[in-house]
């Protein structure tokens, strides 16, 4: 795809980043070590660091390659490449001045203006139209956010838009910088934006205004036709600006709640009203003055009574027109805008009539008197014309001027004024009414743009207010934008760093709050603090009510009371005594308060006000309404007559001066924008001159620092102001942690932690946040510079590799070539062998007619093929056709019901929106209505009811001024009884510190029982936390605390409402003096109960006392019986514990006991043993039941004791804690009644206290003020100790002046003696010496002078300053006497003359000392920055080495991670193999518990076989009986008793069998199916391994088969690269030739213009020959002025071809560069070369075309040639005129040498001299001839040159494009190969799914595995039940089986079963053990 080329619009506006990216300049930065080094003519300039040499550095400079050694504190770094033309420079990795300056620099000079600064836009004038604020540009803004578009004041007005109408926060935008530096400029885009996109019309269509570019309604008109008002009044032209303006202002726009614009306000900073009496040269007053000079007509003329400009005193000064503005077409603009905001015919009349009012002041002349200093009028025409216009009486208006009336106490008196006073009042006059005109009208737009009622839900300030300047003379205005800039500086510190901050907290970074608003608070409390100390405002306030104050005082002032801050100081060199300095954060500012006084009281004359309220004149009496609040004469007069300023506080309250009213305005408008979201935008103004496209840069960096930039740049360097968000951040910076993140997708977060871990570095130089990371400054280009290693190392190892590769292949071609050679010679050879062999030639005679006879059948058959295929593809042909009209037709019929669809839903979407508009119009409207039908009511109930309160305030206006004369009887009165009264007061004051001190007693005493009665509190929570059980009585305290909460409340009301009563009686305090007495007697009374309720407090304290220790030792008691509750309760729950077991023994016991005797009952009916044992057993469960139950008996008594215990316990509990409660009810009651009394004694006292309080307040402040001098002091004295060792300094460079003066004085002591020797001749030579005295005293005098100026450099010397002025005395007095003598005149003058030399060594003393202190000073500073400069680099260091830490550390972790992956692997690998193992050992468990089931049931089929053959031998012995009957007749009945109760035990035992068989089969058949599941598992288990692994394997080739085809790829995209590579460096030797091509054409041209320089001298000596022949001139005139002309033009045409000439290089380098890249075509296409030779051809057609065209320009220059002869004249003038500026003093007296030889033989030769002058002409001009034709060839050769260039490059650009296709042909390869591989990551992330689904299948099977374990363990388990049953069964039926054998070992039964029945009794948990044991017993038995 081709590049998209930018329009004209956007070029002002995007940055074309292909410089930025190309790898020639990161190159070029990465190679040398460029940085940035100090320039006084261009800022700073780049260098290269060649070498460094301690502390000083060898620098190479860039632009001339001139080598320089430079500081190294002075040098700055540069940021890469990647970072030019940035457009936030918040993002520079090297944050520095001259970083940004070159910055802003480049931008500038591509024609972009603006430029982010972190939170703020820079922008830079360009002196010249951009096409960058069209509507196109505006809806390209609209709702894109600050990163979505290029920097634009649009995008920074669209945000506050967006801020607003999102959070529902007010918004502000702030325009700053120098005069004409574009801020009135961007105020006007800022609100042409907002009526744009804020338009309530804008979802009207705008059909009428089609031609008009924007639409919007009335009040968006109204608010851009504000600005033309304001600016006609309120702007001028000044030396730096055009239309400066020249006042600030704060427009604040209202908005709805939909967005919609409903309202604005204008407020006003700062009017420069002096500019309308006065001006400079280059300025111009107040626009509106000569717009209504030149615009106003007619009749308005003269109503107006206008003059011309030049009749006007005010105007004449600055009278400049504007270049681009005509005064009459601007004054229509202003008349057109004023009646667009509702101003009628008559107010602009009005307005009109005081700015020509204004302009008739300055008319007014006055005059002194001869005599007198009065001023008079003389003429008073202006004054008539002024009082016409104003509505008032000339004589008065003359009167108030000349003898105004002023007040002097009661009296009023005329004072005359003189000329000087006249002439300020006449001009605060003019500056007052112009002032209050501006305010009118701007009132008056306010008041337009207010007019809609619709609610106002947020605003949008826009402030445009002059920036930070320092001037060479800084007065009172600049104080006020200075101090203005300061706290706007602090507001953008604060809110710059509070959002920076803010940021870091929404993104999660760990971050202490930093507020930097503090930094500016010095500065701002310095000039805006009220008091401790005053700041300068307050004390200039203060200097305006002092009587005689004056300039110079205030600054002693200030001086006094601010020497110790360090944000003023005093100046070193003082030009004036009104100058002092304040250090700003820009910079110190020298103030100098010359006429500061007056200009903050502003005063005027009262008279003259007076007039102009009751003027006929309805708009001049409202403006001047409020007169009567300026400062008047009154005032003045008052302040210069009276004494102190205790008589002018009477005034103080009429008037504020302007200080107060302009902090007053500052600080509602710093509220109003703490209250808004701030936007900053500071205008920089480039250069002086006006001029586009040029950049001053030292003027750029002082406006830099001004406006806070650098200062921002400060604050972010503290933060992290490089940020990216991860996914640049990964896809950048991957390289350099390649291999870290795996593959597949991953969190960005994630990921730039494992690249950051893997990156390693310190923690301190990031952070990483929720989006984005955050760097320090620095860091990025540290990572530039890595990446740039790394991507070389890649590239070398790419091209090492790429190389290897085709060494190999060529090396392989060569094999194969050898092969091949063989191959051939092998063939060769056996065809020589084979060609003579007859076999071998019938063989190739008959092969070719072998297949003769099949191609007619073959051909046949693919005809018919072909055939067929023919038809087919003829029907599917029509099918697709018919197919493919049938979806052309259906893809129709879709789009077109597709754009209906469209259509509809846009027009139902509008129809809604109109719809939903009109609705809430109507709604808005509707209550507008109705709000405007209730006001008009109220506003007529209002207006009667002010009416009749009119009549009613009259009425008592004239009461008033009645009682008013009553009262001041009535005040003097009061003031005799007040003199009597503080008489009293004062006694009444001693008697309230004794009142004061009982007071503190009682205070004490309360806070002691406070105390105690904390602690009872505490006691009372701590009793409530521990009684859980006492729930009821803890409520009942709290209610009663409850209630007691609110009796304070009551108190406290009460006291309060007392307090009231209380400062009503002082109110009261004429009443003081009758209730004296009466409080005497009360404070006796209180005295006594005072005293006696001390001693009920007493009483009741030692009652406490008492009941404390009581309820002390209850709760002992009660923790006493709460442990022992405790341990009772421990007890019992053992013992329940202890019963609990015995019962489970019981029940243990009991089941046994049953189980044994249903067996006895079973098995010992028919033997006595039997029986035996079972009594035995009886009788030891009958002892057993019996302990049992004595224990539980025993048990239960324990536990009724102790619960009696627990309940006399909780009794007596109980009673305790009621008896505290009565207790403390009493107590309660006591402590309320004390309370009362205490609440009235504390009533009675605060009064007496508050006077304290209000003494120990004031000595508190005193003690701070105390400390704050201490502080001061304690500074002073270390400032003065740090004097003093600058002094000792100083002193010893001072003593080799102190010897000097040493010698002086003995030399004067030697004069002494000699003045002692000849005093007799002093009356002589008196008058022959007096010259010489005063030489001598005008000599003392300089020394005098000489000497203070040391001392106010050397402070810490006046003794020694002392003594020299002792000798200096000595000196006088001996120069008086040595007035007398004559003989000693010329040593005195020698004398004299050494003292001169003296005093010069003393000069060059202090001078050299001086220049030491500088020169010491400036090494201090170079210490100072070479100590940052080494902190800097040591924090380098420590990074440094932290980060080398930190890379030995994470190479540390790095291998411990590596360590314990292979642990995990083997600990994985392992578990695996115990699995298995467990596994299979589990396998061969089951098998052995299987092989032991088996074998049980052998054993138990066995013992039934066993038991069969019992049963019958059993039979038989029962046969056998019943045969023997006869013999055993006796025991007959019982043996078949036995018979019977045997007969069912083999019954039963029979069923048992066949149980268990039953059982047996069922665990046999579980067996089976467990073994048969089992196998089946594992053969599954194994197939799904062998599956896994089979699918691992194909998955595993299937990777290596794309990781094999992706090097394939890429081994083929190397080879393009090599290609490419070679092709660049073809491309790059055709380049060298092309320069060298060049570089002859710039000698060819070199030589040009030598011959045109030889041509020049030849010229010159031409006009030396013409000069002798001045006589020819006459007739070559008429033909010099078409020489002239025409040479004009030729002239012209070489520039043109010399700027065409650049212009070609200038293509050539470009074609240069892209031959560059074309050069691969060139070599690799022939086809490219076929190209080559038919341009070739052209150009050789060309050429010869050319060549005609040239054949006819010589013959033009020919004529050309003819026409040069004619005007050698105009070459004469002008090699004149080169002459006069180069001739030097050698060739004017050469010349002059040749005139005069000249001018001697011109008398005699003049004829010769004509014809050799022509001969000497024609040779000449045919010389010229010659060479202004070879100068022609060589401009042609030069177009041919130029002609060439062209064509070459129009083939080159033709090859660029078939580039460009063979680029984006590689590009959509490259895509489709990134489409491959996003296709084998998608495999490959399939593959992952498989193995991770694989993974989970096999969790699952292992899962089920373990759940077969678990059912296999419990089938073992009831296995082994089974078991224990079957072997309980085989004892019993053995014990049947042996239960017959009466005499068989009786006594091992009833041992096994007295053995089992101990057994049970010890432990019954393991019964069925015993029973076990006892059938092992059985079988032992039957063993035997």
């Amino acid at each position: 795809m081709a590049k998209k080329q930018m329009t004209e619009d956007e070029k002002f506006l995007f940055l074309d980043k292909d410089f930025i990216n190309s790898p020639v300049a990161q190159a070029d930065w990465a190679a040398k070590k460029l940085v940035w080094v100090p320039s006084d003519k261009n800022g700073f300039e780049a260098a290269s660091v060649k070498e460094e040499h301690g502390e000083e550095v060898l620098v190479e400079l860039a632009d001339n390659s001139k080598k320089i050694t430079v500081a190294k504190d002075d040098l700055q770094k540069m940021n890469p490449p990647k970072f030019s033309k940035v457009e936030d420079m918040a993002e520079l990795t090297h944050l520095n001045e001259a970083s940004v300056l070159h910055n802003l620099r480049e931008r500038y000079f591509s024609g972009l203006i603006y430029t982010y600064s972190g939170l703020f836009c820079v922008v830079v004038n360009p002196y010249k139209m951009l096409p960058i604020y069209s509507e196109k540009i505006i809806e390209m803004y609209k709702g894109k956010k600050r990163h979505e578009v290029p920097p634009h004041i649009y995008s920074i007005t669209d945000n506050a838009y967006r801020n607003m109408m999102q959070n529902r926060e007010d918004q502000s935008i702030l325009c700053t910088g120098e005069s004409g530096a574009g801020k009135t400029e961007n105020t006007k885009k800022v609100i042409s934006y907002l009526a744009v996109v804020a338009s309530s019309h804008k979802g009207k269509k705008d059909t009428q205004q089609k031609d008009s570019g924007l639409s919007f309604g009335e009040l968006e008109k109204q608010l851009l036709q504000a600005n033309p008002i304001l600016e006609a009044f309120g702007n001028a032209k000044t030396i730096k600006n055009d239309n400066s303006s020249r006042f600030g202002k704060f427009i604040r726009i209202n908005f709805d709640v939909t967005g919609y614009i409903v309202g604005a306000n204008i407020e006003t900073y700062l009017l420069e009203k002096s500019r309308c009496i006065r001006q400079a040269k280059t300025e111009r007053a107040f626009h509106i003055f000569y717009y209504m000079v030149a615009g106003a007509k007619d009749k308005l003329r003269e109503d107006l009574l206008l003059e011309p400009w030049n009749k006007y005193n005010f105007l004449l000064e600055g009278h400049v027109q504007i270049p681009g503005n005509e005064d009459d077409d601007m004054y229509v603009e202003t008349m057109e805008a004023m009646e667009i905001m509702g101003f009628s015919e008559e107010e602009r009349i009005d307005v009109l009539k005081v700015v020509s009012s204004v302009l008739q002041l300055g008319n007014i002349e006055f005059k002194k008197e001869r005599n007198q200093e009065q001023a008079t009028m003389p003429d008073n025409t202006a004054a008539q014309k002024l009082c016409h216009l104003q509505g008032i009486n000339v004589i008065d208006f003359t009167k108030a001027i000349l003898t105004p009336r002023i007040k002097v106490g009661r009296e009023v008196v005329q004072k005359a004024q003189t000329k000087e006073q006249a002439d300020f009042a006449v001009e605060a006059l003019a500056k007052a009414m112009y002032e209050r005109l501006f305010l009118r009208i701007l009132s008056r737009v306010n008041k337009a743009l207010d007019k809609t009622k619709r609610q106002g839900a947020s605003f949008l300030g826009i402030l445009d207010i002059a920036g930070f300047e320092i001037f060479e003379d800084n007065s009172f205005e600049q104080l006020c934008i200075n101090y203005t800039n300061e706290r706007l500086q602090q507001l953008f510190n604060h809110t710059m760093f509070i959002l920076e901050q803010e940021e870091y907290q929404r993104e999660g970074i760990e971050w202490n709050f930093i507020d930097f608003g503090l930094d500016l608070q010095p500065c701002i409390e310095l000039i805006e603090k009220t008091n401790n100390p005053p700041g300068i405002l307050a004390l200039l306030d203060e200097e305006c009510w002092f009587p005689k104050a004056t300039d110079v005082s205030f600054v002693e002032k200030l001086v006094n009371t601010h020497s110790q801050q360090p944000k003023f100081s005093k100046p070193k060199q003082l030009k004036d005594k009104t100058e002092f300095s304040v250090h700003h954060y820009a910079g110190r500012v020298d103030y100098n308060a010359r006429a500061w006084l007056t200009k903050n009281m502003d005063p005027l004359n009262d008279n003259v006000t007076a007039l102009l309220t009751a003027s006929s004149n309805n708009f001049m009496a409202d403006l001047w309404r409020d007169a009567d609040r300026v400062v008047g004469l009154d005032t003045m007069a008052k302040m210069s007559d009276t004494s102190g300023p205790g008589a002018s506080k009477t005034k103080k309250g009429m008037f504020r001066t302007v200080g107060q009213l302009y902090k007053e305005s500052l600080a509602k408008l710093m509220t109003t924008l703490h209250n808004t979201q701030p936007n900053f935008v500071r205008c920089i103004i480039p250069n002086h001159e006006k001029r586009a496209g040029k950049l001053d840069a030292n003027l750029v960096l002082e406006q830099l620092r001004c406006n806070g930039v650098l200062e921002g740049i400060r604050i972010c360097r503290q933060g992290f102001p490089n940020r990216i968000v991860f996914q640049e951040f990964r896809q950048r910076y991957e390289i350099l942690a390649a291999g870290t993140i795996p593959k597949g997708f991953m969190d960005g977060k994630q990921a730039v932690c494992l690249m950051m871990k893997c990156l390693d570095l310190d923690t301190n130089l990031y952070r990483i946040g929720q989006s984005k990371i955050f760097f320090r400054t620095g860091v990025l280009a540290q990572l530039e510079e890595e990446r740039d290693m790394k991507i070389t190392v890649v590239i070398i190892a790419f091209q090492s590799q790429a190389r290897g590769f085709l060494a190999r292949k060529a090396f392989a071609k060569l094999q194969q070539q050898l092969t091949a050679m063989k191959v051939i010679q092998r063939n060769c050879a056996a065809y020589l062998k084979l060609r003579n062999w007859q076999w071998w030639r019938l063989f190739t005679k008959v092969k070719p007619l072998l297949q003769v006879t099949r191609q007619e059948e073959e051909m046949t058959l693919k005809e018919e093929e072909l055939k067929k295929i023919k038809e087919n593809s003829v029907k599917f042909e029509t099918e697709l056709k018919d197919i493919s009209l049938k979806h052309t037709q259906v893809l129709e019929e879709r789009n077109q019901l597709q754009e209906q669809l469209q259509a509809e839903t846009e027009l139902y979407a509008e129809a809604e929106e109109m719809r939903v508009r009109l609705a809430t119009k109507k709604q808005e409207l509707e209550e507008i209505l109705h709000e405007m039908e209730n006001r008009l009511e109220e506003e007529e109930d209002r207006s009667i009811m002010l009416q009749e309160e009119k009549k009613k305030m009259q009425m008592q206006v004239q009461e008033l001024e009645e009682h008013l004369e009553e009262e001041e009887d009535a005040r003097q009165k009061l003031q005799l009884e007040k003199v009597t009264c503080e008489g009293k007061i004062k006694k009444l004051e001693d008697d309230i510190l004794v009142m004061d001190d009982q007071n503190n007693k009682l205070q004490k005493e309360k806070k002691q029982m406070e105390e105690r009665m904390a602690d009872l509190s505490s006691n009372l929570t701590e009793e409530e936390e521990k009684s859980k059980n006492l729930t009821k009585l803890k409520n009942k305290h709290e209610s009663m605390i409850s209630e007691l909460e609110v009796r304070l409340k009551k108190e406290e009301k009460s006291r309060q409402e007392l307090d009231k009563a209380k400062r009503k009686l002082e109110a009261e305090g004429n009443d003081m003096s009758e209730q004296i007495a009466e409080l005497q007697a009360q404070i006796a009374d209180l005295k006594a109960q005072l005293a006696k309720k001390e001693e009920e407090l007493q009483n009741a304290l030692a009652r406490l006392e008492e009941e404390t220790a009581q309820k002390n030792n209850a709760q002992k008691k009660i923790r006493e019986l709460e442990g022992h509750i405790s341990d009772l309760q421990d007890d019992l729950d053992s013992e329940r514990a202890a019963r609990n077991k015995a019962e489970k023994m019981k029940r243990d016991l009991g089941e046994e006991l049953e189980a044994l005797k249903s067996e006895l009952e079973d098995t010992l009916d028919t033997t006595a043993t039997q029986q035996e044992l079972r009594a035995k057993r009886e009788q030891e469960v009958t002892v057993l039941k019996r302990a049992m139950e004595e224990e539980s008996r025993n048990h239960e008594a324990q536990v009724q004791e102790m619960r009696t215990k627990h309940t006399q316990a909780v009794e007596e509990l109980t009673e305790q804690v009621e008896a505290s409660k009565r207790v403390r009810v009493n107590l309660e009651k006591a402590k309320q009644a004390l309370e009362k009394e205490t609440s009235e004694l504390h009533i009675e006292i605060r009064s007496i206290s508050n006077a304290k309080q209000d003494v120990e307040h004031k000595r508190k402040k005193l003690e701070g003020q105390l400390g704050d001098l201490q502080g001061r002091f304690n500074e002073g004295e270390r400032q003065k100790a740090e004097l003093n060792d600058r002094v000792c300094k100083v002193t010893i460079e001072l003593e080799s002046v102190t010897n000097l003066l040493n010698e002086a004085e003995g030399k004067n002591i030697k004069l002494n003696k000699d003045v002692a020797i000849l005093t007799t001749q002093f009356h002589d030579t008196q008058e022959l010496l007096a010259e010489e005295t005063r030489q001598k005293l005008q000599f003392s005098t300089k020394l005098r002078q000489s000497e203070d100026d040391r001392n106010s450099l050397q402070e810490q010397l006046e003794e020694e300053s002392e003594a020299k002025r002792n000798v200096e005395r000595h000196v006088s007095m001996l120069n008086i006497q040595l007035s007398d003598f004559k003989k000693k005149l010329e040593d005195m003058s020698g004398n004299v003359e050494m003292l001169e030399e003296n005093k010069k060594k003393l000069q060059r003393d202090l001078e050299a000392s001086n220049t030491q202190f500088e020169e010491k000073a400036a090494a201090f500073d170079k210490l100072e920055k070479s100590k940052t400069r080494l902190q800097q680099e040591l924090e380098d260091v420590l990074m440094d080495l932290d980060s080398q830490r930190g890379v030995v550390s994470n190479l540390e972790k790095k291998q411990k991670k590596f360590d314990q992956m292979l642990a995990e692997e083997k600990s994985i690998s392992s578990k695996y193999a115990d699995e298995r193992d467990r596994a299979e050992a589990e396998a061969r468990e089951k098998e052995t518990k299987a092989l032991s089931l088996a074998r049980a049931l052998e054993e138990a089929q066995d013992s039934r076989e066993e038991l069969e053959r019992v049963n019958k031998s059993l039979k038989a012995e029962m046969e056998d009986l019943m045969s023997s009957k006869d013999d055993v007749g006796k025991s007959v009945h019982e043996l078949e008793k036995g018979k019977r109760g045997l007969e069912a035990q083999v019954e039963e035992m029979k069923t048992q069998l066949e149980e268990l068989e039953d059982e047996l089969q069922a665990a046999e058949d579980a067996k089976l199916r467990l073994e048969v599941n089992m196998q089946a598992m594992k053969a599954q288990f194994e197939r799904d391994l062998l599956g896994r692994d089979e699918q691992g394997e194909d998955k595993k080739r299937q990777l290596v088969k794309q990781v094999r085809e992706m090097e394939t790829e890429l081994e083929d995209e190397r080879k393009q690269r090599a290609s490419m590579a070679a092709a660049k460096k073809k491309m790059e030797g055709d380049l060298k030739d092309l320069e060298d091509q060049i570089e002859t054409s710039n000698k060819g041209r070199d030589e040009a213009i030598k011959q045109l320089r030889k041509i020049q001298a030849q010229m010159k000596d031409y006009q030396r020959e013409l000069d002798d022949a001045r006589s020819a001139r006459e007739e070559v005139l008429t033909t010099a002025k078409e020489s002239e002309r025409k040479a004009k033009s030729l002239e012209a045409e070489l520039m043109q071809l010399q700027e065409d000439l650049a212009a070609a290089e200038r293509g050539k380098k470009q074609a240069e560069s892209e031959r560059d890249e074309l050069a691969d075509e060139l070599t690799s296409n022939s086809s490219g070369k076929s190209a080559l030779i038919d341009d070739k051809r052209r150009l050789e057609a060309k050429i010869s075309q050319l060549e005609e065209e040239l054949e006819e320009e010589q013959s033009n220059m020919e004529m050309v040639n003819d026409r040069l002869r004619k005007s050698t004249q105009q070459v004469d003038q002008l090699n004149n005129e080169l002459q006069s500026e180069r001739s030097t003093s050698q060739k004017n007296e050469s010349a002059r040498q040749q005139m005069e030889r000249q001018n001697k033989d011109l008398k005699a030769k003049l004829q010769e001299m004509e014809n050799q002058v022509k001969s000497k002409f024609k040779s000449s001009i045919t010389a010229l001839e010659a060479k202004v034709a070879q100068l022609e060839e060589a401009l042609e050769q030069e177009n041919r040159d130029k002609q060439n260039t062209a064509k070459a490059l129009r083939q080159k650009d033709k090859k660029m494009k078939d580039l460009i296709i063979q680029v984006e042909d590689e590009r959509k390869q490259a895509e489709q190969y990134k489409d491959q591989s996003d296709k084998a990551t998608s495999r490959m992330k399939q593959l992952k799914r498989q193995l991770e689904e694989s993974e989970e299948e096999s969790q699952r099977i292992t899962a089920a595995r373990r759940k077969l374990q678990r059912e296999l363990e419990e089938a073992t388990e009831a296995n082994d039940a089974m078991t224990r049953e079957v072997n309980s069964l085989k004892t019993k039926l053995r014990r049947g089986n042996d239960t017959p054998s009466f005499s068989s070992t009786p006594s091992r039964r009833t041992g096994g079963g007295g053995s089992s029945s101990r057994r049970a009794v010890i432990d019954s948990s393991d019964a069925m053990e015993d029973d076990v044991g006892m059938g092992g017993d059985y079988n032992g038995t039957k063993g035997e």
